[in-house]
């Protein structure tokens, strides 16, 4: 869901930049050495899925698995996200260096929101036990539901802020072609969090409180 550059108002993109400079200062100071393996795995997924993606008017679809980072990473998702929006306008173009800051809080403030929004699903209880395989799936739907859907509002926003009604059109464009990301993240999210609840259940017990 990267938004172009020369679409945002000067306003909106300063604002914009000086939230997410907030948000990689205090997420580079909760990122403690344990979290750096899963940091960069996400990072690389994160990477990876939003450069397969396609035009859609003054932004893009592709699949971001934000809420899945968010849920692990918490605030650690702001610098994270940071590198790889970095990496991505660097190397291929998308998005854009001055709408940096703006396409980091579309994508890192709804992973935040997904990380306090489900971490308790997916901890284990006080005496070890591993949450129930249903609990695991709803979580990880959720966090395809609260990632994609909080980008997409806040995409919305930027855009409202900025253009007003011209851009109107384009905000129903860019919302409906995300309708099938929504399912896919999802599925994707849900399969992801109840392997790992398999595989490395020692990963979903570390999710900060």
């Amino acid at each position: 869901m990267h938004l172009a550059e020369g679409v945002l108002s000067a306003p909106v993109l300063a604002g914009a930049a000086a939230l997410a400079a907030a948000g990689v200062a205090f997420g580079l100071r909760r990122l403690g050495e344990a979290q750096l393996p899963m940091a960069a795995l996400l990072g690389a997924a994160f990477f990876v899925a939003s450069t397969i993606h396609v035009p859609v008017g003054v932004g893009s679809v592709h699949l971001i698995l934000n809420g899945l980072a968010g849920l692990m990473l918490g605030w650690t998702v702001f610098p994270v996200f940071f590198v790889a929006l970095l990496l991505q306008a660097a190397l291929f173009s998308f998005g854009g260096f001055t709408v940096l800051g703006a396409n980091l809080l579309i994508m890192a403030l709804p992973a935040v929101a997904a990380h306090y929004l489900l971490r308790r699903l997916v901890r284990p209880a006080a005496d070890g036990t591993p949450p129930p395989r249903q609990r695991l799936l709803v979580a990880g739907a959720a966090c395809g539901i609260v990632g994609i859907g909080g980008a997409a509002a806040l995409a919305s926003l930027a855009l409202v802020l900025s253009g007003g009604h011209l851009f109107t059109e384009l905000i129903g464009l860019l919302v409906l072609a995300h309708l099938p990301v929504f399912v896919v993240d999802a599925l994707i999210s849900a399969a992801t969090v109840a392997l790992l609840a398999r595989i490395l259940p020692a990963a979903l017990a570390a999710v900060r409180a």
